[in-house]
């Protein structure tokens, strides 16, 4: 058999194949309601994300941080340093805990491999202390398989650190298990005038290493270790942003156990992340070859336009149940807005695939094999975004489209030689 005649065979068997598929789903039911009944048999229960989300979460070492300085002393700033999570979205992702307590987990609080507990009001009079100590008391007090560690912030020119010895003295009196670290920071707001950016790091500084050393005696009782941090804005264009990061993660390895600090240097070379994401996926492409698969029957349908209604209908479906796979809850609208959103140029190849099935005999493989692709790869680009939002970050179109066009181009190649 010639190079020719084998691919004519392959053709006509793949024609056949989804001609009889098609004949076979218009005969059972009209094909909006083929899809809507599709649909809920794929559709995930709150069960099976529970399931899914109690095997990865099993997975995951997970450490809680808890930081207690005063506000605008680089709390926020560490997690930024930790996580890369942008600025905005780290102020919207503190939620409040107890009265004197804000929480924040990333990536999510379903998921989580660092948990911060921030002390709010700290150093304001009208706020009690004994009541942040009891909070933060029962906090350590509950039995958790978690690695924890406080994390003390102090600016490098704030010398009022009474109170804030006062809560970590009764914290380690009553949990010396858990280890201590003293981050002093903001050290540009005394670099000499003539300095405009961080110099090599540790900073050799009379007025800095004056400051670090009073602090460090301050609390040379209280903290296991203590280090040089200044943490800014990209805005405030001082380099690095995160000065002193590679300090403050060799402080929490030797810290923390072996597992959790282990996963904090993944999340800054992005590996848990990726992982956790992988972990997703992977349970997410069970629906992907379904939806692509019903996709292909449905393209399949010989009227140019006809089924594109159709095909819209399930790719909005399968995008609503990879959000609810993901932890978002999605109506069809919002669901319609990220298909949208994500699909970017394919949507005008989608109406030139349509066109050819004005061609006799091969149009309608081509159209369907085209659909499944795309579908497939919608459902791919929905994973990354979903991702994303999971892991506190905004959405980048630019890796959304480079992860569809990749995957666009090796779904063609798999439903190109599906035989059947």
């Amino acid at each position: 058999m010639n190079k020719f005649t084998w691919i004519n065979d392959w053709k006509n068997r793949a024609s056949a194949n989804i001609d009889a598929a098609t004949r076979r789903l218009k005969e059972l039911l009209p094909l909006d309601y083929a899809t809507k009944k599709a649909v809920g048999w794929l559709s995930v229960s709150d069960q099976q994300v529970a399931a899914i989300i109690t095997t990865i979460r099993e997975k995951l070492p997970t450490t809680e941080a808890l930081l207690i300085g005063k506000p605008q002393a680089g709390k926020s700033s560490i997690v930024r340093g930790l996580t890369g999570v942008s600025a905005e979205i780290v102020g919207q992702g503190f939620r409040p805990h107890t009265q004197n307590t804000e929480r924040y987990a990333y990536p999510s609080e379903e998921l989580p491999l660092l948990i911060f507990t921030d002390t709010v009001g700290l150093g304001d009079i009208n706020q009690n202390t004994q009541d942040i100590i009891a909070e933060l008391e029962s906090e350590l007090e509950q039995q958790t398989q978690r690695a924890r560690i406080l994390i003390l912030t102090v600016k490098i020119n704030d010398f009022a650190t009474d109170t804030l010895r006062q809560i970590a003295k009764k914290l380690q009196q009553n949990h010396p298990d858990v280890p201590c670290l003293l981050a002093v920071t903001s050290l540009h707001e005394v670099y000499p005038s003539n300095v405009e950016d961080h110099p090599e790091y540790p900073p050799d500084y009379e007025v800095v290493t004056r400051a670090f050393a009073a602090i460090k005696q301050d609390f040379n009782e209280l903290c296991n270790r203590a280090i040089l941090i200044d943490f800014t804005l990209e805005e405030d264009d001082y380099h690095p942003t995160f000065f002193g990061l590679e300090a403050l993660t060799e402080a929490l390895a030797d810290l923390l156990p072996e597992a959790e600090s282990r996963t904090i240097y993944q999340l800054l070379d992005h590996n848990a992340g990726e992982e956790l994401g992988n972990l997703y996926r992977d349970t997410a492409r069970r629906y992907l070859v379904a939806f692509s698969t019903m996709a292909a029957t449905l393209a399949a349908v010989p009227l140019p336009f006809a089924t594109m209604p159709v095909l819209t209908a399930l790719q909005v479906s399968l995008v609503g149940l990879l959000g609810k796979l993901y932890g978002q809850t999605l109506s069809p609208s919002q669901a319609g807005g990220i298909v949208s959103a994500i699909a970017g140029g394919f949507f005008a190849q989608a109406i030139g695939r349509e066109l050819i099935k004005f061609i006799p005999g091969f149009g309608s493989v081509i159209a369907a094999s085209w659909a499944a692709a795309y579908t497939w790869s919608l459902g791919e680009g929905a994973c990354v975004y979903f991702g994303d939002l999971m892991g506190g970050k905004k959405p980048d179109p630019n890796k959304i489209q480079s992860v569809m066009k990749e995957s666009f181009a090796s779904a063609k190649e798999q439903f190109k030689n599906i035989q059947q």
